[in-house]
């Protein structure tokens, strides 16, 4: 399909720069099967959905990824800012750099020049392959869990492009862009569907007979790449790794074979679950790296409602909803959205997707 097809206009002040207090306190589209659209709020989320239903959460943990440091050639020092996104061994990250140019495979970079590090030691990294786009594979002279503790002295939380190009990051965001059961170490971005949930909306789902239930995807950078091919088919999707364990598949299988939905917080949940899927929807364990790419035709085995935030113009988020949802059901209900001041991206409202007869 053309890319051109998910693309919108978002006035710029619609994007949030900041969550609402509370966070349950935020917006809710609520698009039906049928594409009617109601605005709700996300605490009224538990009388949207029926007892024996399950949520399904993404509990991995954003961690300070964003680091900048120096490689010095011939006399010459360099400025190379580095966002990780993908943990490939106790030593080893893949990242994208910037300006990626200025490195050539086997130099080295070091990082965490601020003071910080003044207890540990530097953050020194070689670069040991160059791909595309900017994309390189440090390896770290620090492993395991020496190296987490370097990265959380030397990084910085990620912010996506929308929000630093406005403003720095600062001590609350380290909050703010995590969810309340955050748990798993190894995200790039937030999945931002969760950062909606407070032990206030938990306890209400309880009540209303809702399960919880948990998986883990590590959300990676390439997640705010733009796609700049003029057609899906030639996008190329970056892995991110996740697992589903046995007994949370188990659990989701037998919410199904009851009537139950499964209900999934975000497009980081959905994308794992449709990914351990088999054809039928039977959901077995599952762990590995997934770069499965959502668009318009895809038959959806796992998932029935999605609760997302609003997402970039020509992203392969949009392209998910709009496979999830229908195309045109979307494109209203972004406009309707826009029209009513709903806020947009990662600290912006949600909405709740109930499955199109296109998904």
């Amino acid at each position: 399909m053309k890319v051109e097809l998910f693309d919108f206009e978002l006035p710029e002040e619609r994007i949030a720069l900041r969550p609402v207090e509370p966070r349950d306190a935020a917006r809710l589209l609520v698009v039906g099967a049928g594409g009617d659209l109601e605005d709700r709020s996300v605490g009224d989320l538990p009388g949207l959905l029926r007892s024996g239903d399950a949520i399904v959460f993404n509990d991995t943990r954003v961690i300070p990824a964003q680091l900048s440091g120096l490689r010095r050639r011939d006399g010459a020092v360099a400025q190379i800012d580095a966002t990780l996104h993908m943990r490939v061994a106790p030593d080893a990250w893949k990242a994208f750099l910037r300006p990626a140019k200025r490195v050539r495979e086997g130099e080295r970079i070091s990082f965490g020049h601020t003071g910080n590090l003044c207890l540990l030691g530097s953050l020194d990294a070689t670069v040991e392959e160059k791909g595309e786009a900017g994309e390189a594979l440090l390896r770290f002279d620090l492993a395991g869990a020496a190296l987490d503790e370097a990265l959380k002295a030397a990084g910085h939380v990620p912010l996506p492009p929308y929000i630093a190009s406005k403003r720095d990051e600062d001590a609350r965001d380290r909050e703010d862009y995590q969810t309340i059961y955050a748990r798993e170490e190894g995200a790039v971005a937030a999945p931002t569907a969760g950062l909606h949930f407070t032990q206030g909306l938990f306890a209400a789902l309880d009540e209303a007979g809702i399960q919880r239930h948990f998986v883990t995807l590590h959300v990676g950078a390439g997640t705010f790449l733009p796609v700049k091919a003029e057609d899906t088919s030639d996008h190329v999707m970056h892995a991110e790794f996740g697992h589903v364990s046995a007994e949370t598949a188990a659990a989701l299988n037998a919410v199904r074979a009851r009537g139950g939905r499964i209900v999934s917080v975000g497009t980081t949940s959905l994308r794992l679950l449709e990914s351990a899927a088999a054809e039928d929807g039977t959901l077995s364990a599952w762990s590995g790296a997934t770069d499965i790419f959502i668009t318009p035709g895809y038959r959806f085995r796992a998932v029935d409602v999605l609760m997302t935030n609003f997402h970039l113009p020509r992203s392969t988020l949009f392209m998910l909803v709009s496979a999830f949802s229908g195309l045109e059901t979307m494109r209203a209900a972004y406009g309707h959205a826009i029209e009513r001041g709903y806020r947009f991206y990662s600290y912006g409202d949600a909405c709740l997707l109930f499955r199109g007869s296109e998904g």
